[in-house]
């Protein structure tokens, strides 16, 4: 289920120079805004839980996921080179598995570990907050890869319904609709991040066992999707 070549030439399309830029820079900003966080008003865990939550997961990371999720296919199907890849004897599940877990792995180095970082620095991991909220990070970079990579191989606007759901969805709705926040990757992981913290500090909307239960079928659906996508249109260039 994983090819080595297709995980090589997908990392080398994520982490090229300007991409790398883009995917470096959210992180940079989270780091700097911690530093003068911490400098400003000292180690306080409620300022760290406002900035990880406020930031890195309701902004950072489904950004980061947005554009190693889409990054990781959508551009070799917008300007055919998928094609060369559909030509050689692999099993289109392999592909979009392999393409699935550099996503993942891609999201989760530019999410988790600055994360952690700014959580260190924010309150020194007080109550757990940073170790909570890298966690959090984890768990969501999977759910926004496999989601991301859907869109991925669905659309050509693959990267603006992204940032639609990313900072609409996520970041308004989620913040003023109760009823959105039901279905939101970022209350999801915040069930798994309050469960790790303990207290009342970390809070979600969602209870822990739903929260597992829709980020396990959202990325294995989606994952399947993708590959039924990838099928399609395989067949349809050889029709």
């Amino acid at each position: 289920m994983y090819d080595p070549t297709v995980a090589r030439l997908t990392y080398r399309g994520l982490l090229g120079r300007r991409r790398a830029l883009v995917l470096g820079a959210l992180p940079l900003l989270l780091i700097v805004i911690a530093v003068a966080v911490r400098a400003l008003a000292g180690a306080d865990d409620q300022t760290a839980v406002n900035v990880l939550g406020g930031f890195a997961l309701a902004t950072m990371v489904p950004l980061i996921g947005v554009i190693a999720g889409t990054g990781a296919i959508g551009p070799e199907i917008d300007d055919g080179s998928v094609v060369y890849l559909l030509s050689k004897p692999l099993k289109r599940p392999t592909i979009i598995f392999t393409k699935l877990i550099v996503a993942i792995a891609v999201t989760m180095v530019f999410s988790a570990v600055p994360t952690l970082i700014a959580g260190l620095i924010l309150n020194g991991n007080g109550q757990q907050i940073a170790v909570a909220y890298t966690v959090a990070a984890l768990v969501a970079s999977i759910a926004y890869a496999a989601l991301f990579l859907l869109l991925g191989t669905v659309s050509r606007h693959a990267v603006v319904f992204g940032l639609v759901y990313a900072l609409v969805w996520e970041a308004l709705f989620g913040s003023l609709v109760p009823g959105a926040r039901t279905l939101s990757v970022q209350q999801w992981s915040l069930a798994v991040a309050h469960q790790v913290a303990g207290g009342d500090l970390v809070t979600s909307e969602v209870g822990l066992t739903t929260a597992t239960v829709l980020l396990v079928a959202v990325t294995v659906l989606a994952t399947w999707f993708a590959g039924q996508k990838l099928r399609s249109l395989t067949l349809a260039g050889e029709e």
